[in-house]
This record gives C-alpha cells, sequence and structure tokens, in this order.
C-alpha cells in the first residue's frame, strides 16, 4: 500500500539537504572570514570584485543573485573598511559604479588560505567537487529557466 503523503516526507526533499548544506558550509566559512574581516556574502562580493575589479552595482546583483536592498548596504560597510570605492558612472549618473582600493586588492592574498582550510572540512576530492558544482549551477539554471 503505498503512502499517500510519500512525496512531501522531509527525506524526500531535495530541498532539505541542500538548505543544511549552504547552512553549515556557510557557518564554516565564518572563523576564516573572521580572520579577514569579511561575512560570508562580503567575501562573495570581493571573490567577485577580485575577478572583475570594477563593475556596476546592477552588473554585480545580476552577477550575484543579489538585489539591491541586499547589496546596498553590504557595499557601504565594505566601502567603510575601506576594500571598495562606490562612485556614480560617468556615462549614467543613475548607475553606481564599484571598484577595489588597494587595501581591497591586498585582501586577496590574505583570502589565499580560505579555500583550502575549506577543502579540508567539506571533505571532496577535486572531481566530486566539480561535480557538485556542475549539478548545483544546472539546478540554478533550470529553475531560472522555468520562470
Amino acid at each position: 500500500m503505498s503512502d499517500k503523503y510519500e512525496s512531501i516526507r522531509l527525506r524526500n526533499q531535495l530541498c532539505f539537504p541542500l538548505y543544511l548544506c549552504a547552512k553549515e558550509v556557510t557557518r564554516r566559512y565564518a572563523p576564516f572570514l573572521d580572520e579577514l574581516d569579511l561575512t560570508y556574502t562580503q567575501y562573495v562580493v570581493m571573490m567577485y570584485l577580485w575577478e572583475k575589479e570594477h563593475c556596476s552595482v546592477r552588473e554585480m546583483g545580476e552577477a550575484l543573485l543579489l538585489d539591491p536592498s541586499t547589496l546596498t548596504p553590504l557595499l557601504k560597510k565594505l566601502e567603510a573598511k575601506g576594500y571598495i570605492t562606490r562612485t556614480r558612472s560617468e556615462t549614467d549618473e543613475r548607475s553606481l559604479d564599484i571598484g577595489l582600493t588597494e587595501t581591497g586588492s591586498a585582501l586577496k592574498d590574505k583570502a589565499l588560505s580560505v579555500p583550502e582550510q575549506m577543502k579540508c572540512c567539506i571533505g571532496l576530492t577535486p572531481e566530486e567537487g566539480r561535480q557538485l558544482g556542475e549539478l548545483i549551477m544546472k539546478i540554478l539554471t533550470n529553475i531560472e529557466n522555468s520562470n
């Protein structure tokens, strides 16, 4: 006899292990990021800027899937720490450009140990990590395309 509620049992939900994993991985970053004076979300923003060096708030929000109400206070805090600059675009005064300061660029060297420290606690092989990342990105793409 089948259980009509089987589909809504917690153990059968993909969302639950994804939620738990994201929460715990983010929590494990905290001690490493405390040494950099960054929250996890600030770290994500800084990694984006270490790749791009300059961008608009809009570009950053689209790339990181962060809305302006989340991004604006976060960027203000990073600016107050001296890691970034926020300036009005010369071509569009409605747009805000974000750039790294010397201090923000120098932080990149200090952050080099973070991925290695996280690899130790996550315990996946490089191949497993790559496969998991690809599957998660596939889920995100599918969700985005279903809207």
